[in-house]
């Protein structure tokens, strides 16, 4: 029921060099160690694994149908227990899956996808959408970075402030509108972007605040599917200003700055514990740092 694992670490030295002695000399162990150790392997594998042919020993059938096997088993625990080996990108083939906005990926996803081809060719990007819930996947390893507004509470959980998104209204390129006030704002009709559907947001808050109500006639799951009903209607929609240079006049889109007082929305990025010390994920992190940078995403300030 509880195997001792050393044994096959000496297993594969007798297998190696097929006699008692030599074995011993390249694990460090006297002659009479390493022969009680064979006889322990002996007992645990009910084979002889060694026998005697004249001043020689050959390894039994099943000691040969096994030495691979061993071997590669001894290689791997050795590797584990390792100090980790400089980075080599070039060789680097992983999956790596990131959850986060949907405009972070239409701004941010192509830099990234491209730096990461250049770096490390043999790298899979999976981006997934915003979760409509809460969920473990980076306690479980389903998601390997996630970019939202909120730190993780998890303890488990590692994060940093990447960046800050300030919102922009959103119109079609031929509204009447050329400059907002919270009442013109307020007055006009609105599409929020929830994940969850929501029909208010921060925005409303801020309204509130000022005597002000805004009617919000819809909720998208998706910034993209939110500027599609806008584009198609006299409508307006709150989204991050680093959608401002993500194509927006193709789309027959324009901005306006928005006429509130609103903080800036931060841009944590969080992944778990396991991750802290593996450089191929440090040198994630590293690459959607820049590409966000890239995006036009405001870098917070250093302390």
């Amino acid at each position: 029921m509880h195997p001792d694992l050393n044994l096959l670490i000496a297993l594969d030295a007798l297998l190696e060099e097929r006699g008692v002695g030599a074995a011993a000399d390249r694990l460090g162990l006297s002659q009479p160690a390493m022969s009680r150790t064979l006889s322990r392997i002996r007992r645990a594998t009910g084979d002889q694994i060694l026998v005697r042919a004249g001043r020689d020993m050959l390894p039994t059938p099943y000691a040969e149908s096994v030495r691979d096997q061993v071997h590669t088993l001894v290689e791997e625990a050795q590797a584990v227990l390792r100090p980790p080996r400089a980075l080599e990108l070039a060789a680097l083939d992983r999956t790596f899956t990131l959850r986060c906005h949907d405009a972070l990926t239409d701004s941010a996803g192509p830099a990234l996808l491209a730096a990461v081809r250049e770096d490390a060719p043999a790298v899979r990007l999976r981006f997934l959408a915003e979760s409509a819930a809460d969920t473990e996947d980076l306690r479980l390893g389903r998601v390997d970075l996630e970019l939202s507004a909120s730190e993780p509470r998890q303890q488990d959980l590692r994060s940093e402030v990447v960046g800050s998104g300030t919102l922009v209204a959103v119109v079609r390129a031929d509204h009447p509108a050329v400059a907002l006030t919270p009442t013109s704002y307020a007055s006009a009709d609105h599409v929020t972007v929830s994940r969850r559907g929501r029909l208010r947001d921060p925005v409303d808050d801020a309204l509130e605040a000022l005597g002000l109500a805004r009617r919000v006639v819809a909720s998208a799951p998706t910034t993209a599917a939110a500027l599609r009903m806008v584009a198609a209607g006299d409508l307006m929609s709150a989204v991050p200003m680093v959608l401002a240079d993500a194509g927006l006049a193709a789309a027959g889109l324009r901005t306006l700055p928005l006429p509130l007082d609103l903080p800036p929305v931060p841009l944590v990025m969080s992944w778990h514990h396991r991750y802290e010390g593996d450089p191929a994920h440090a040198w994630l992190r590293a690459r959607v740092r820049e590409a966000l940078a890239g995006a036009g995403v405001p870098v917070p300030a250093a302390d």
